[in-house]
């Protein structure tokens, strides 16, 4: 079974990336599970959520306090929340960044991979200048770093799913998909 955290700011898409990614595993054959876990629920406040997939049904119904991997749709969460809490060893950590973090010591143990969501999300106008939207490109990344969904079904659950704009939403997701830096174990 793999577990993986989202961490991101109410607005940015994190929960919708979650749905949309289980979508695509569950099209790619596996079992999943996808759920929110809300602080205060308002624009801009962090949000975690949950994606658990297996090859088995999945009987587990508790959070994922020991993650496989993390996704980080805000880097700016870095200076707040200790996001390799629980990350089990050698995980993968995506960054939303147009680097590696300016601190790696912070990752040592953890293979890391980034990739300027933000950047490829205003390109494709989606969201605002202030606000951009970047879970559909995280996903794109998220694809390529872990090598499943199949970015075909990626896109699809875009389509499916996202009533606005689909269509820039998946040339994001692609985008992001080519863009991502594997860096790999720090």
């Amino acid at each position: 079974m793999l577990e993986i955290r989202f961490h991101g700011r109410g607005g940015q898409g994190t929960v919708v990336a979650t749905i949309l990614l289980s979508q695509a595993f569950f099209q790619a054959g596996y079992q999943v599970q996808s759920f929110p876990f809300f602080g205060v629920e308002r624009r801009g406040a962090p949000v975690e959520a949950y994606l658990r997939l297996d090859a088995k049904k999945i009987l587990l119904r508790t959070n994922v306090t020991a993650p496989d991997h993390v996704v980080v749709q805000d880097q700016t969460l870095l200076q707040s929340i200790d996001v390799t809490r629980g990350l089990k060893p050698g995980g993968w950590i995506l960054l939303n960044s147009p680097e590696a973090a300016a601190d790696p010591g912070r990752f040592r143990g953890f293979r890391v991979a980034c990739v300027d969501a933000t950047r490829i999300a205003l390109k494709h106008e989606l969201g605002t200048r202030t606000h951009p939207i970047v879970n559909t490109a995280m996903m794109g990344a998220f694809a390529r770093m872990l090598g499943t969904p199949p970015m075909e079904a990626v896109c699809n659950a875009i389509r499916e799913e996202v009533p606005s704009e689909p269509e820039a939403n998946i040339a994001a997701a692609r985008e992001a998909y080519e863009e991502v830096i594997l860096i790999g174990e720090i």
